[in-house]
């Protein structure tokens, strides 16, 4: 399956290579060109019908704190949260590579308390300074048991577009869509002083499938 957010530009592209590798077929009699071109066109196109691909994932129990994108833990430490908390809280970072599954998704189930858009530059995603100089997308949600966690899409160097689902004072649950990232990013995450975080810096993560984190609900 396709991601929505994908599927004009996958057909937009589809259009584009046919044309493209169709004249070079009718005005180049060289097979040496021809079959490059016609190669690095599918490997292109399978390229992008892969980063937007849409694996359906079962919604697991909400007793975690699950991972809310797929990739790698890069940062899991206390920090003092500037935006919204004002306070200190447990960082848990989590970077996309291009070839990682793009979808972002709620961790937990709740109320979204705040959401707010920040324009910004496009440091590398591992950058400890893109999580408050990037473009990004902050989300706050409130739990049934009063807790609030953070969730921010940061974009990347390569990634120019954040897509958010996040409507302020709206209900979601666990497993639905929060947004889409394209091309290479990261997802932070600040959750209470006293929460057991169930991850390491260097650990592959899933989204949906591998538990952050669990605390008192």
């Amino acid at each position: 399956m396709i991601h929505k957010e994908g599927r004009r530009i996958s057909i937009i592209l589809f259009i584009l290579l046919v044309i493209l590798n169709a004249l070079i077929v009718q005005f180049t009699g060289a097979i040496w060109i021809q079959i490059p071109a016609i190669t690095a066109s599918l490997l292109l196109l399978l390229f992008i019908l892969r980063f937007f691909r849409d694996p359906k994932r079962t919604v697991p129990a909400d007793r975690f704190i699950y991972a809310p994108a797929d990739g790698k833990v890069v940062v899991v430490e206390k920090t003092t949260e500037k935006e919204y908390f004002n306070d200190k809280r447990i960082q848990v970072s989590v970077f996309m590579s291009v070839w990682n599954v793009h979808i972002n998704w709620y961790p937990v189930s709740g109320i979204l308390s705040h959401y707010k858009y920040h324009p910004g530059k496009y440091l590398i995603a591992r950058h400890p300074k893109s999580s408050t100089l990037n473009e990004r997308n902050t989300i706050v949600i409130k739990t049934a048991g009063g807790d609030e966690i953070l969730v921010r899409q940061i974009a990347g160097a390569v990634a120019r577009r954040i897509i958010s689902y996040a409507g302020r004072g709206s209900k979601v649950n666990l497993g639905d869509e929060l947004g889409f990232i394209r091309f290479g990013s990261r997802v932070d995450i600040f959750l209470p002083v006293g929460t057991k975080v169930l991850v390491q810096p260097g650990q592959q993560v899933r989204g949906l499938i591998t538990a952050l984190a669990e605390f008192d609900f």
